[in-house]
């Protein structure tokens, strides 16, 4: 490679030496869930044809009803304290719109979960919690479930945002069993730098048999990527939301569940805080992880 024409020729040129460097050794990444969990599978074009022409008829309906709403034109008016319901679990239509995960699936441990509708018609975010670690030399933890909703999208498979710009908290109406979940809002970005960038907070549940309203502030939660809390920390930005979920993680292992009535946002006028968490300037050498 160096001693190539092309490389004399621009070596020259500019002063500085030219560093050539390979794809694999740089931070690009190619898939969304990096190349451990990539799988190399056969496509079925003729499969691939019939799935689109299925899908097709369900597209076109939806085509439809945005572009009614957009001639239509009647934006949603919102005045203090009102709540917006976006999602209940009453119905099994309704659960086919989240996907449970733990690190069974990946096989990264032993914990297993399932999202199904509870004798209450509400739905149950139950499993087991299993803290133990694969003996495989390369995992240092493990212990994790999780349910996240669909990502918001448009017709023709587009991908969409959840504008929530107009609200201030979340509220979810639970009924716990005392442990401490984590709530989930993803902000997944264009760049491949930003697509794990998750906005964090805790939710506490108080177990027993009484229903709880949890109302959180949206300036209360923090960003993290990949697992790990931000130095340089901002406010969530609520238009570009693309994903919610609740996690149960930690170092307690055993059964645990989860009862969820609805999810939505609120509108609090007297909310004023923007951002929760004083931020400082750090020096320009040091890197921002």
């Amino acid at each position: 490679m160096k001693n190539s024409p092309l490389f004399k020729a621009l070596s020259k040129k500019f002063s500085a030496p030219l560093l050539v460097v390979p794809i694999r050794g740089s931070f690009w990444e190619r898939d969304i869930k990096g190349p451990r969990y990539r799988k190399k599978t056969e496509r079925n074009y003729l499969d691939d044809m019939k799935y689109g022409i299925k899908e097709l008829k369900n597209e076109v309906q939806l085509w439809k009803e945005e572009m009614s709403e957009k001639f239509q034109y009647d934006p949603k008016v919102y005045m203090p304290d009102d709540s917006e319901i976006v999602w209940t679990f009453d119905t099994k239509e309704k659960l086919n719109q989240w996907v449970c995960t733990s690190d069974s699936d990946n096989k990264d441990g032993f914990s297993h979960c399932d999202l199904t509708l509870s004798k209450n018609k509400k739905g149950l975010f139950s499993g087991f919690l299993d803290c133990r670690v694969p003996k495989d030399g390369q995992i240092k933890e493990s212990g994790y479930c999780n349910i996240r909703c669909l990502r918001a999208r448009k017709s023709f498979k587009r991908d969409s945002f959840f504008d929530w710009q107009m609200f201030t908290h979340l509220i979810l109406r639970i009924r716990g069993d005392g442990r401490s979940y984590m709530l989930n809002l993803t902000t997944t970005g264009y760049f491949d730098v930003m697509w794990h960038d998750i906005y964090n907070y805790i939710l506490f549940t108080r177990g027993g048999p009484y229903w709880q309203v949890a109302k959180i502030p949206f300036s209360k939660f923090f960003l993290s990527s990949k697992g790990r809390i931000q130095d340089k920390q901002d406010p969530i930005p609520l238009d570009k939301i693309t994903n919610i979920g609740i996690t149960c993680a930690g170092k307690t292992p055993g059964p645990f569940q989860l009862e969820i009535d609805y999810i939505g946002v609120h509108f609090d006028g007297n909310h004023t805080e923007e951002f929760a968490y004083e931020m400082y300037n750090v020096p320009s050498f040091i890197v921002g992880v």
